[in-house]
């Protein structure tokens, strides 16, 4: 059974307050460009940049990265795991480098980021944003923005929904 753990207000109260924190912590917006992880934190990465640019009329470039050949687990995914291709149309070289996710949990998905982006220059700063940070760490890997701690049991499965693949936004958890 899923239960809701906050509905969409709840999500763009969080997403306006990360938002904040994201401009805070980076006084020189010019050298900031925001990643998202597919599939989920792309489309959060889109909230964020909106969010930003609503607060200092300054748009952030966004792109898109698909770790899937990043992973250290890519033989349990599948025989022949999908690989939607990065869209990353800038240089991200010198910049500060926010990647976006929707859960952090073992780390094992923000080391595969930042792999990826390494095979795509060198950034200045790496920052992470995650929505959700539910625990479990098997990696030194700590988020810098974070939406909501939310504990959980290794048998729950926290569910970020976003309208773009989930017709709405919310956070939901449910046992496996």
């Amino acid at each position: 059974m899923e239960k809701i753990l906050a509905d969409t207000a709840t999500m763009q109260r969080m997403l306006a307050r990360l938002s904040h924190e994201i401009i805070e912590r980076n006084a020189n917006l010019s050298d900031v460009v925001i990643v998202g992880v597919l599939r989920r934190g792309a489309a959060l990465a889109d909230m964020l940049r909106d969010g930003i640019e609503k607060i200092t009329q300054i748009k952030l470039p966004v792109e898109y990265l698909d770790i899937t050949l990043y992973r250290d687990d890519l033989e349990k995914l599948s025989e022949s795991p999908r690989v939607n291709g990065s869209d990353i149309g800038f240089d991200i070289t010198g910049k500060t480098v926010i990647i976006v996710d929707d859960v952090i949990f073992t780390g094992r998905t923000v080391r595969a980021a930042i792999d990826a982006l390494f095979d795509l220059g060198r950034p200045k700063k790496i920052q992470l944003a995650a929505l959700v940070d539910r625990g479990h760490r098997e990696l030194p890997i700590k988020p810098d923005f974070v939406g909501k701690n939310i504990p959980t049991s290794l048998d729950e499965v926290i569910m970020v929904k976003v309208p773009q693949y989930d017709g709405k936004l919310e956070i939901a958890i449910k046992s496996i």
